[in-house]
């Protein structure tokens, strides 16, 4: 086998040598109680016969007790001490004694040389499974140990760079944090300056403002001033103009009555006058005939005077001819 052995490897062999221990056993117990049989039925009393067999299964009950329990010592790395070892001993004395004993009293030693291998096989076999399981043991504990430091070494590298790792990122995240307060401070400090600016502003707006509304409220006082100086010229020019009209309608009436209380006439008047005449006849509902005889005009003339005056517009005078 070339390289190195791993594990499998080695549980493998251990499989073996588990295998070809038990098969050994089992072998020497077989051997051994078709021997020490007829040796025992032949030292037993006739109605025992049927006893000789225990005695070799006992012996061999124990030697499987012992290779059982010692290849479990070995594997859990541990040693019985000195019970162990001399039930170990003692039972393959006693397999080898039964087993060679027939041929010992016959002074075989042919015999007892065959008789012999078995046992012997059975004790070299049990302490040399036992060295080799101890061996195995050993090398699967320092290979079991060497796994754990190297599997703890990479446990440590890596709790070492999640350590470096989190190290990273917590000075990544502290910087970060420390950018992030000085952005914070910064829009802070430029939203306070623009606040500033804003509420300057909006107090400059303000007081724009209100000067406007001084000014508005100013112009609108000079605005109700002019026009209620206005209105009160206007007042004045229509009470004026009233006054004018009145006084016209006065001297309008007395030049009426003036030009109506003469009377007829036995000529006719001038064409102005007769007009003048005709109008005052006209604005005092005086028939055609009567103002005819106070111009001294025709009654067709005087007629025709009335329809003008009844054409015309009622703010304009009616046209002389």
């Amino acid at each position: 086998m070339n390289g190195p052995v791993n594990t499998d490897q080695i549980r493998s062999a251990e499989r073996a040598l588990s295998a070809g221990t038990w098969l050994i056993v089992f072998g020497a117990m077989l051997y051994s109680v078709l021997t020490v049989t007829p040796l025992m039925r032949a030292h037993t009393p006739d109605r025992w016969d049927w006893t000789a067999p225990i005695l070799p299964l006992v012996v061999d009950a124990a030697v499987v007790i012992v290779v059982r329990l010692d290849s479990v010592l070995a594997r859990l790395g541990q040693d019985g001490g000195r019970w162990p070892a001399a039930l170990r001993w003692m039972t393959g004395t006693m397999t080898l004694s039964l087993n060679i004993a027939e041929s010992a009293l016959h002074k075989d030693m042919v015999g007892v040389a065959v008789h012999a291998v078995a046992p012997l096989l059975l004790i070299v076999t049990a302490e040399t499974g036992l060295a080799y399981r101890r061996a195995i043991t050993k090398a699967l504990t320092a290979r079991e140990h060497a796994a754990a430091a190297r599997v703890e070494a990479e446990r440590q590298r890596a709790r070492e760079e999640r350590e470096r790792q989190a190290q990273l990122a917590r000075e990544e995240r502290e910087h970060e944090a420390a950018m992030a307060r000085q952005d914070a401070e910064r829009r802070e400090r430029a939203e306070r300056e623009e606040r500033q600016r804003a509420e300057a502003a909006e107090r400059q707006r303000q007081a724009e403002r209100e000067r406007a509304e001084q000014e508005r409220e100013r112009a609108e006082r000079e605005r109700q001033r002019q026009q209620a100086e206005a209105e009160r010229r206007e007042r004045e020019r229509e009470h004026a103009r009233l006054q004018a009209e009145r006084q016209a309608a006065e001297a309008a009436e007395r030049e009426r009555r003036a030009l109506l209380s003469a009377g007829p006439v036995t000529g006719k008047l001038p064409e102005d006058r007769a007009h003048q005449v005709v109008a005052a006849a006209y604005d005092a509902g005086m028939s055609v005939r009567n103002a005819a005889e106070r111009c001294g005009w025709s009654v067709g003339w005087v007629a025709a005077r009335y329809q003008e005056l009844r054409d015309a517009p009622a703010d304009q005078p009616a046209a002389t001819v």
